[in-house]
């Protein structure tokens, strides 16, 4: 078996355990193993694989961790609007009980409604900060 087929292995298997496990950082991997597949292909001798795998594996699992870190961090699935349709939606509270809760009629049922912090209870419309089990957490408009 020649070398350059080892190496196509290799990064078959990366890409393998990668599908299996959903560890973005295996691809890349074996985007370093291909590149090494293809300097067996070019003639480069099984030193200058090991070098090529390592250089570029590293470079692109580098890369990859560079990019990730500078994007913005996700909202808790809570106070995502993507995650959860009820944030940023509008409620109706007319009167809030002494203990600092309210109840509203909300997508036909009937929802506990706390003040988000910071608030002062006030009856008038609301918008849904977060959803917290069947809670909801608001903000005076």
């Amino acid at each position: 078996m020649s070398e350059s087929t080892i190496w196509w292995l290799l990064a078959g298997a990366a890409v393998a355990v990668e599908l299996v496990t959903g560890t973005f950082y295996l691809l890349m991997i074996a985007v370093g193993l291909a590149a090494a597949a293809i300097s067996a292909h070019l003639g480069a001798s099984t030193a200058m694989q090991l070098v090529t795998a390592a250089i570029v594996g590293s470079a692109t699992v580098g890369l990859t961790h560079l990019i990730r870190g500078r994007r913005p961090e996700a909202l808790p699935a809570g106070t995502n609007p993507d995650v959860n349709m009820d944030v940023g939606e509008t409620v109706q509270v007319d009167d809030w009980q002494a203990d600092g809760t309210a109840l509203v009629r909300y997508r036909g049922a009937q929802w506990a409604v706390v003040q988000a912090a910071g608030g002062t209870p006030s009856a008038g419309a609301h918008r849904i900060r977060e959803v917290i089990g069947s809670k909801l957490v608001v903000e005076k408009i």
